[in-house]
């Protein structure tokens, strides 16, 4: 039996002896989730939105303010809204460690990413934290999301592409005319970047300040084709 068909025989038990629950409201999941049925239902798709920044729109295409000054990527990828009850799931991976909720949120953003007509990246870099903040939390939301990503698409994550260099204030706690400035040089590459198309993983798109620095930095380093995927967009104000 090679190891792939005995994981697979693995998960077959595990699941017959454990089966899913519901990770919103406790009842029995689907073989596909561990969300059941109506809770699946009520997740915040986002719909139609810009191809440049998943900014929400009448109709797929791209946004005014992309015409005028688009952002440096060249695709962002977003299945979601912010919103509940999907907001809780993301909170309680991000902030409470509940680590068993990333195999999900990555699996429905994978989902997601397979109905795509462009071609797949030939990596994933996660959006990294600064060694700081990875102590202080213990883990990268970030690279726990992109792990089912990469599987299920089938391709792969490289995590140590780029450092963080500068232990910057979190993002969420800055006026949003001061958060482009905090990111300014946060990112290094740090070994020459082979890929030329790649996609910047990370939760939850806000401002778009985060990625567009990456973007920058990849794209000096010689990347062609930059996607963001995120798990979630916030809306605009």
């Amino acid at each position: 039996m090679t190891v792939n068909r005995a994981a697979t025989w693995l998960e077959i038990l595990w699941r017959g002896l454990y089966p899913p629950r519901c990770a919103l409201c406790g009842a029995p999941g689907t073989p596909e989730h561990d969300l059941c049925a109506p809770c699946r239902r009520d997740l915040p798709a986002l719909g139609a939105a810009c191809s440049r920044c998943a900014r929400p729109l009448p109709i797929a295409g791209i946004c005014g303010a992309c015409q005028q000054q688009a952002p440096p990527q060249h695709y962002t990828f977003s299945p979601f809204r912010y919103a509940p009850p999907l907001d809780y799931l993301l909170l309680q991976l991000k902030f409470h460690g509940k680590l068993h909720l990333a195999p999900l949120l990555g699996q429905l953003t994978a989902e997601y990413l397979e109905q795509r007509v462009h071609p797949l990246p030939e990596c994933i870099i996660p959006v990294p934290l600064h060694p700081t903040r990875l102590r202080e939390r213990g883990f990268n939301q970030a690279l726990e999301l992109a792990r089912p990503v990469a599987k299920q698409l089938k391709i792969p994550i490289h995590y140590k592409a780029v450092q963080r260099q500068r232990n910057t204030a979190r993002q969420s706690e800055l006026p949003r005319q001061e958060r482009k400035r905090n990111l300014r040089g946060a990112f290094a590459l740090n070994n020459t970047l082979t890929a030329r198309h790649v996609a910047i993983m990370d939760d939850v798109l806000t401002t778009g300040h985060t990625v567009a620095e990456l973007t920058k930095t990849l794209r000096r380093g010689g990347a062609q084709m930059v996607e963001v995927w995120t798990c979630a967009r916030v809306l605009p104000l």
